[in-house]
């Protein structure tokens, strides 16, 4: 395993592959330089780019309203279901058993006890739920502190509670949750085979440590496990929210956490192209055939997909689960640091290009892959990190450079007394897809709050006016740091585990 971990970590320094890490952000900068230099030179040529990539951003929201509004529908039906009573129907279910690794970091006792009572109040028996508290040792005093305090409430609760606490500094790792998560799932697997359970019939839930669960998540994962041909091929993704503590966030980071949770669930609608992120879960044969999570990478949560992709030659496959779990935002005790660790989330997310470069490496050698697969995965995530990096500079600020030196220079033709108005009229149609985000975003929004605080008629007003803060949103916190990100990885500036550190005013909901 040592000499597996050493040859991932020297792919970065083979030519080839450090070709494939700077192809990325080298599409961002030619594109930005294309924009700047010629608007000086051919701004006619530069606004016929820009409208047709407004025209293209046009698609993509359509795209958008579409899919987002079938998983909509989807959430919607799955929700009426009486899961309850189809897992009580399948004999098989009793055999089943919930492994939930929650690593944690830094994280104080009200976020982990928050996460802990959501799994109590989990519908599905919590015998059947083996919970395991991954901390790290470089904390260890504080982890202990706060992992005593979690056992004696909730050391009874379950199946197992185990803690586990992952040693610093180990060969062919970085700071990162992935090698705490593997050093967890390496101790829950010593336990799993003394009891001589069979790994087909362990689901691993895999969460960040604020990841609170749907009384009826388990329900659905485990109906939905046991009606899948294969199901130890398959990871499970379900619908993430950020309603733990949205309400006491600003306004930005709302419109940004809605973003994500809406970009996920047109995701889910197309199982064909979706990776696994953030929370999900999968089964326990296919963690160990892997050899668990990659210990030196930011982006285990989607990097795990694509270990077992290779691992089975392609036959892997994402299955949405339209249930919900909630999480927190990236709210801290200022705005001044809300706002960092928003940007600071957003480009670990960012850094999700590290997958780009690695399945250029590994596709070309599984010959027995489908080269249209290959090309899907490459496709779907290469355009979608490319447009978060460019789309919000180009629309809306870089779009309206060449007409003004167009205008300026006295380059006057239809196409550039013309061109305002059809960008206006492009940007108003996509204003679709932010009225859809708006009213989907107010639906889903936690109906209660506890502690002292009241949630006015004003703050529903306000959910839904904070959408006009989009553009400025995507471009402070989706382009910037989805370009740095990319930027880093030209250059070999390789990012590591960004902790988000949560604080909330009042106790959270999920919904």
């Amino acid at each position: 395993m040592f000499l597996l971990n050493f040859f991932v970590s020297a792919l970065s320094s083979h030519p080839l592959y450090r070709f494939y890490e700077i192809i990325p952000a080298a599409l961002v900068w030619t594109t930005f330089l294309f924009a700047i230099v010629f608007s000086f030179f051919r701004p006619l040529l530069v606004i016929i780019f820009i409208i047709l990539f407004s025209l293209f951003w046009l698609l993509r929201v359509i795209y958008f309203v579409f899919y987002l509004s079938v998983s909509w529908r989807k959430y919607k039906m799955e929700m009426t279901r009486d899961w309850q009573q189809e897992c009580a129907e399948m004999p098989q279910v009793k055999k089943i058993l919930h492994l939930v690794v929650l690593p944690t970091y830094g994280e104080p006792f009200e976020v982990l006890d928050h996460t802990f009572q959501s799994l109590v109040a989990s519908a599905y028996p919590k015998g059947r739920l083996f919970v395991v508290l991954a901390g790290e040792s470089r904390d260890a005093r504080n982890f202990h502190h706060i992992a005593q305090r979690l056992k004696q409430r909730y050391g009874k609760a379950f199946f197992r509670l185990l803690v586990t606490l992952h040693p610093e500094n180990l060969p062919g790792e970085i700071r990162a949750k992935g090698a705490n998560a593997a050093w967890a799932g390496q101790e829950a697997k010593k336990i799993i085979d003394e009891l001589g359970l069979s790994y087909d019939d362990v689901i691993v839930s895999y969460f960040d440590c604020d990841t609170c669960v749907h009384p009826l998540y388990f329900h659905v994962l485990s109906a939905t496990y046991l009606t899948e041909k294969n199901p130890t091929r398959a990871s499970y993704q379900p619908i993430t929210l950020y309603n733990n503590n949205i309400w006491d966030s600003p306004a930005v980071m709302r419109v940004s956490a809605f973003s994500t949770t809406f970009w996920l669930m047109t995701e889910l609608a197309r199982p064909d192209r979706l990776f696994t992120f953030s929370s999900h879960a999968m089964s326990f044969r296919a963690l160990v055939d892997v050899g668990f999570w990659q210990r030196d990478i930011v982006t285990d949560d989607s990097r795990i997909f694509l270990q077992c992709f290779l691992r089975y030659d392609g036959d892997y496959r994402v299955v949405p689960l339209y249930v919900p779990v909630s999480m927190d935002t990236a709210h801290a005790n200022s705005w001044r640091k809300s706002l960092l660790n928003l940007y600071r989330q957003q480009r670990r997310w960012g850094w999700g290009i590290e997958h780009l470069p690695y399945m250029l490496w590994h596709f070309p050698k599984r010959r027995s892959i489908p080269w249209s697969m290959k090309l899907r995965y490459l496709w779907n995530l290469g355009e979608g990190m490319y447009f978060w990096a460019t789309a919000p500079i180009l629309l809306f600020v870089l779009g309206h450079l060449p007409i003004a030196l167009a205008q300026s220079s006295g380059q006057v033709s239809v196409l550039a007394q013309n061109a305002p108005y059809v960008l206006q009229w492009l940007m108003g149609l996509s204003m679709i897809g932010v009225m859809l985000s708006a009213v989907l975003g107010t639906l889903m929004l936690p109906r209660a709050q506890s502690g002292s605080g009241q949630i006015t008629s004003l703050s529903w007003t306000l959910m839904v006016l904070q959408w006009l803060l989009l553009p400025l949103t995507l471009i402070l916190f989706g382009s910037i740091p989805a370009t740095e990100a990319q930027t880093r990885l030209m250059f070999g500036r390789y990012m590591g585990f960004d902790v988000t550190q949560k604080a909330r005013s009042v106790a959270g909901n999920s919904k």
